[in-house]
């Protein structure tokens, strides 16, 4: 379950380096100035051009260092996004490929609108990524279910057109090649060619697929591919999958102008996965064999990896119950695997998956681990570990190893959890890690792979989504996207309203800290105002940060109330003691946790404690539920958005991690549900439900309707046909916010007047 964000940057790593390039972003025109101190309301926070700037997505550089190429969204359509490139040789951007004229803009199959949803970028359109051919004269294109090929001179080749899309479309790391799935079959054929064959064998059973990642990969996995290229082209692995023993969840797409049903199988806690298996073959197909995973079928394929010389594959097989991962070395002529080492779960704790790992050239393996309490660094060199970075904070992303300066980059909260930093320590002699980037500031980095050129993009209480890209050093060059709040920038009319961020600690039960963060109206003396209270409580995910929270809170804060959110225990970079606490218990200490946040708000004088509403939505949804039947009274109303009901609704990879099996632990199960104490709801509820959810089903929300109107509770609900489990859109998100609001204020949970 991811938790479902407003805006994002992602950046994927560069890769080369790069000198000190002297450039400037694209330019944007200036808009007219408004009226002075204009209200912020939720019909422009949702309309384009976007409110926090210009969001560049995907920023890379040519293997050969002249380019630097980004996905940019236009000012008349935030959610569509074109090709840009900057030569350093000339000084200029230029647009290279505009997803208006290239695009068919055909209807994407259902495969691909799910693959984007679950990549949280179902509301996207254009172009959405791109690869570079590895001479660094062309870039190909993925774009409304074909594939192209873009010159750097202008022109555009199609490679593909046919009435299929090809999904996980990818160039071989030697550029001769392109692939990509469709259908369940992977296609392989030489870049200069127009016929790409598939490779993989015809199969008589719907339910198989080649190439692809199953559901639980994709959305609980961090994992969208399903074939991985050995670094010379000489093989590629595939998985293959059947999901014949999968459930099927007949899921209905309820639609403005109808009703499509789809025959989704769906793995439900406790009930069967897919069957997966691995395979070696040549880029014509030839030579297949299949890599021995061990005897157990019921296991996770989590991670594959190339070895540097491409002689060797490395699997990481997760075991159901994601309390051992083991690492194995697989022969890729004969398939034949060994187990190199195991990561084991602490007790009464669960594995926790991640990319931040790196195999060298000597062999050796840059690896994250969490075996000491905290998400560490290690070194796995001829048998034996080695401690990188320790203490009371995590590593939240290794960016790049430079292995001939013996350099480590990584991203980490050493300094403050609210605001990851990046750092530097060295390989064959850690010692203390220097920081690079500068404090208060969140930031996320990528960098080539020898950490020459890092490409970071930070954001502040204040400031919007900046990217630049820096040397080694952490020292600034140039901006990628300086988002400067100017004259011209979007948020520019409301600049001079905007309220600031707060934050500051309570103690849970345990003791543990807990992180709010407050935005608050201009205070008046003697006024007491609603507290519009956000949350999600999850595990894996942290709210409270020093970033860029954007328009909406801000429009929120315009209605008169005071924004508050606060992190508890099982939310994610605060060590696995502190995350653990939910194992086969959701819905207690996140509740009471929140319900701690509440209690602080009481206390302040400013605060009416009558009016304090929680919202949240997916697992924030389902906490909404369980903290109204905990605490009744406590909150003025609740809003719960695509809740999880009954956990033996969801899926098996998320919910088994951190309730167990549910055939093994029932009673734990029954704990958590929600169904079991809907009597207790004795405040307002309003439900929300995208009504083709495929991620959190609709029936969690059926199901809960009909045992409220079964014992005769009152509730609202606002469901939404033909939205999955992120509504959202310039008019749908503004009809759903309005729906909060006129909620809020038909039960008086309003400022007063």
């Amino acid at each position: 379950m991811k938790r479902i964000l407003l805006s994002c940057v992602c950046l994927i790593a560069a890769s080369a380096s790069l000198a000190a390039p002297a450039f400037t972003a694209p330019s944007r025109s200036a808009a007219l100035m408004p009226d002075p101190a204009p209200a912020l309301t939720f019909d422009r926070v949702f309309a384009s051009p976007s409110l926090d700037g210009p969001q560049p997505r995907g920023v890379k550089v040519s293997p050969d260092g002249r380019f630097i190429t980004l996905l940019r969204n236009r000012s008349d359509d935030r959610d569509r996004y074109d090709l840009w490139a900057f030569d350093r040789t000339s000084g200029k951007w230029r647009m290279l490929v505009d997803s208006l004229k290239v695009g068919s803009n055909r209807t994407l199959s259902e495969a691909e609108k799910m693959q984007r949803e679950r990549q949280r970028i179902g509301s996207l359109k254009g172009i959405v990524s791109y690869d570079w051919t590895e001479d660094s004269k062309a870039i190909l294109v993925p774009l409304d279910g074909d594939l192209y090929l873009a010159g750097l001179d202008g022109s555009v080749r199609r490679l593909t057109d046919s009435p299929q899309d090809e999904l996980n479309a990818a160039l071989s790391p030697k550029g001769r090649y392109v692939s990509f799935v469709r259908e369940g079959r992977l296609h392989v054929g030489p870049l200069a060619d127009k016929d790409q064959p598939a490779i993989t064998p015809p199969e008589t059973a719907a339910t198989v697929h080649w190439g692809e990642a199953e559901f639980v990969a994709q959305e609980e996995m961090d994992r969208m591919d399903g074939y991985w290229w050995s670094p010379d082209d000489a093989r590629i692995a595939v998985e293959r999958y059947d999901e014949a023993p999968v459930g099927v969840v007949t899921r209905a797409a309820i639609g403005a102008d109808g009703t499509r049903t789809y025959e989704q199988r769906y793995p439900a806690a406790g009930t069967p996965n897919v069957l997966v298996s691995l395979h070696v073959m040549k880029p014509d197909g030839t030579g297949r064999v299949a890599v021995d995973l061990g005897p157990d079928p019921d296991i996770y394929l989590a991670r594959v990896n190339w070895s540097r010389d491409g002689r060797t594959l490395f699997v990481q097989r997760e075991d159901r119950a994601q309390t051992r991962l083991d690492m194995l070395t697989v022969d890729p002529q004969t398939g034949a695997s060994k187990v190199l080492f195991t990561e084991t779960a602490a007790p009464k704790s669960w594995i926790n998956l991640t990319d931040n790992y790196r195999f060298l050239k000597d062999g050796s393996l840059i690896w994250w681990s969490e075996r000491d309490g905290f998400g560490h660094l290690y070194r796995f060199k001829d048998g034996q570990w080695r401690q990188l970075t320790k203490g009371a904070w995590v590593v939240t992303k290794l960016v790049s190893v430079d292995e001939a300066k013996g350099r480590v980059l990584f991203t980490g909260t050493r300094d403050d959890v609210l605001a990851p930093q990046l750092y530097a320590i060295g390989l064959d002699t850690p010692g203390e890690p220097k920081r690079l980037t500068e404090a208060d500031w969140s930031n996320t980095v990528s960098a080539s792979r020898d950490g020459a050129t890092v490409i970071v993009t930070r954001s502040s209480t204040t400031q919007p989504a900046q990217t630049y890209i820096a040397d080694e050093t952490g020292k600034r060059l140039a901006w990628v996207e300086e988002n400067a709040l100017d004259g011209a920038h979007p948020y520019a009319p409301y600049e001079a309203s905007h309220r600031p961020t707060t934050f500051g600690t309570i103690k849970a039960q345990d003791g543990s800290d807990l992180h709010w963060m407050m935005i608050t109206p201009p205070l008046v003396a003697g006024n007491r105002y609603p507290v519009f209270f956000e949350h999600y409580g999850g595990p894996h995910v942290q709210t409270v940060t020093r970033g860029w929270k954007g328009a909406l809170a801000q429009a929120i804060v315009a209605k008169g109330y005071v924004y508050f959110a606060i992190d508890g225990r099982g939310s994610a970079n605060r060590g696995v003691a502190f995350e653990s606490q939910i194992r086969q218990a959701m819905g207690t200490v996140e509740v009471a946790d929140q319900r701690a946040g509440a209690q602080y708000l009481k206390t302040l004088d400013f605060v009416d404690p009558a009016k304090i509403a929680i919202y949240g939505w997916s697992y924030g949804g389902y906490m909404t539920l369980k903290m109204l039947e905990a605490n009744q009274g406590l909150y003025a109303a609740g809003i719960a958005g695509a809740p999880v009901t009954k956990w033996e609704l969801y899926d098996t990879h998320y919910t088994e991690r951190y309730m167990g099996d549910p055939r093994q632990v029932p009673d734990a199960y029954r704990k958590a549900d929600t169904l079991q104490e809907t009597g207790k709801i004795a405040d307002p509820l309003l439900l929300l439900h995208g009504m083709a959810d495929d991620n959190v089903v609709f029936e969690n929300s059926t199901a809960l309707a009909a045992k409220l109107q079964g014992e005769g509770k009152p509730f609202e609900m606002m469901f939404y046909p033909g939205q999955t489990h992120a509504v959202r859109g310039p008019k749908i998100s503004v009809h759903v916010w309005n729906t909060i609001f006129d909620f809020l204020d038909r039960h008086g949970v309003t400022p007063s007047r």
